[in-house]
């Protein structure tokens, strides 16, 4: 098999598994209906991963670090009460019947029985709060690394609540998470690039 051949049959099958997890939940999905689902043979599912646990841990992965990347992309340049806006907003998306939603909901479950998968979303959430704490400390946010953690599992609780409670927006969240953040949170100052190429 080519390798860019490979590498098509590997997007159609992590493809199939994030449908399906949200579909039908993780543990509906079997070897065949995957396969059937990319529209492949079931032996290349064992071909490119070396379980189907391991095919649908990275499909899982994936989507919930395009999620997180999405949520701290506009970060940069804006206020800590501009950034949270921004990140609640991007929720909107997400109202909680949706396929992401959904998907979120069936990864952490299996999770509680996966230290493999649990350490992967782990990693992923490390990485989206050093983005905010980095971001918080450029706003002059005292504790940047602990108001990180509360603020992103503040966000992340939004996103999965909203299965249960559709009037939780964004709108009402976020005069509720701004009492975080104090109130002459500014924005970072601009990068001075007046002395780059200059020797002291």
């Amino acid at each position: 098999m080519t390798t860019e051949r490979g590498r098509q049959v590997r997007e159609r099958l992590l493809a199939a598994a994030t449908h399906l997890i949200a579909d039908r939940g993780w543990s509906a999905v079997s070897t065949r209906v995957l396969a059937e689902q990319a529209g492949v043979g079931p032996g290349l599912v064992h071909y490119h991963y070396p379980s189907l646990r391991a095919l649908l841990n990275e499909a899982a992965l994936d989507s919930m670090t395009a999620v997180a990347e999405q949520a701290a992309a506009g970060l940069q340049g804006t206020s800590p009460h501009e950034g949270l806006e921004l990140m609640l907003g991007a929720l909107e998306a997400y109202p909680g019947d949706d396929p992401t939603s959904v998907l979120f909901v069936e990864v952490y479950l299996a999770a509680t029985r996966d230290e493999e998968l649990r350490r992967g979303i782990t990693a992923i959430l490390q990485r989206f709060r050093a983005v905010l704490a980095d971001w918080l400390r450029a706003g002059g946010v005292a504790d940047p690394e602990a108001t990180a953690r509360i603020l992103a599992s503040a966000i992340d609780g939004v996103m999965l609540h909203r299965a249960l409670d559709p009037h939780l927006d964004a709108a009402t969240a976020a005069p509720v998470l701004s009492r975080l953040l104090p109130p002459d949170a500014g924005r970072p100052p601009a990068a001075d690039h007046s002395t780059q190429g200059r020797t002291a």
